[in-house]
């Protein structure tokens, strides 16, 4: 009989990576997913379905139970959220119930957790380098939660947890820098101010493939994710240039306009009770310095050796993106 792994945000976008590098290594997968979830594009996979309620520490670990689960991968959370409680509540509260629930339940070999480099937060100079260990100074509410997550699961004895924080994730059926890749399709370059940036980037093939290597090596410990490379500001454009054989015009707009724009966002998103993609805290992020990190204990502990550079994992994107008529 295969081992059975539970996925939670299945549906998403690193879930549905997930799904098919688990499938790969013989893993039998339960895809936790929420009912209104959009899940036509997992229906022609190999895989079983189920619904949590991450308010019930009981009715999880039943779930655990009854399913018989080796290992779990909880990838769920929210990117966007309309105030900070909301944030604590989904990527902290409910990864400490399951958590909790696998704990209790006592069958379960590994718990991944997946946080964020956010947690972390960047650097504020070009020089030096996050560490695993590096004191978090996140710059964001979800960042915020996600450290929550992180120290509130380090209380959660008698069960094995590995925690990995992934840097920018690309990749197929993204939506993030998606919106980003497409400007550069129209031939718009833009960016956010002219100070000098040291960025950092996972495809999505190796993050899934480090995380199901998590299920089998590593300790309780955190590891932080990257491709291991660091790229300039404008290191994304020119590789996506090249690739789509196009030109570009480079727009640099002021960062007091951009945080403008941002207000009058935040705004009009809380008129319609929606957080907006570009807000004044998301600009800390997208104008750090220094998101350059470590991956030598991801090396060393999981034997995670990345097999895409920004690259070639842009060539594979954004030859999906066009033959699904993305762009």
């Amino acid at each position: 009989m295969r081992e059975r792994v539970l996925i939670t945000g299945a549906s998403g976008f690193v879930g549905y990576h997930l799904i098919q590098e688990a499938l790969k290594n013989n893993l039998e997968v339960f895809a936790a997913v929420r009912k209104s979830s959009d899940i036509e594009h997992l229906k022609g996979l190999n895989i079983s379905f189920t619904h949590l309620d991450f308010n019930d520490v009981a009715a999880l670990k039943l779930d655990i139970e009854n399913n018989r689960y080796s290992y779990i991968i909880h990838a769920a959370g929210m990117t966007s959220a309309p105030n900070m409680a909301t944030y604590n509540k989904v990527n902290a509260d409910y990864s400490v119930n399951l958590a909790n629930a696998a704990a209790a339940a006592g069958r379960i070999k590994r718990f991944v957790f997946m946080s964020s480099l956010a947690a972390l937060g960047p650097l504020h100079t070009q020089t030096g380098i996050i560490e695993n260990d590096s004191i978090p100074h996140p710059v964001t509410a979800y960042g915020k939660s996600k450290l929550l997550a992180e120290q509130k699961l380090s209380h959660v004895t008698k069960l094995d947890i590995t925690t990995l924080r992934p840097t920018a994730v690309y990749g197929p059926r993204d939506k993030g820098i998606y919106i980003i890749l497409k400007q550069f399709a129209k031939g718009l370059e833009p960016y956010i101010g002219r100070a000098p940036q040291k960025l950092s980037f996972v495809y999505v093939k190796d993050l899934a493939a480090v995380c199901i290597r998590a299920l089998y090596n590593g300790k309780n410990k955190t590891y932080n994710i990257s491709d291991g490379n660091f790229y300039s500001r404008y290191e994304l454009a020119e590789l996506s240039r090249h690739i789509l054989r196009n030109k570009t015009m480079k727009i640099h707009l002021p960062v007091n306009f951009v945080k403008f724009i941002a207000s009058v966002s935040e705004f009009v998103g809380s008129l319609r009770g929606q957080t907006p993609p570009l807000n004044r805290e998301k600009l800390n992020e997208l104008t750090a310095a220094n998101w350059t990190c470590s991956i030598d204990e991801a090396k060393h502990d999981l034997g995670y050796y990345p097999r895409y550079d920004l690259e070639a994992g842009l060539n594979e994107t954004l030859t999906w993106y066009r033959a699904n008529k993305w762009l």
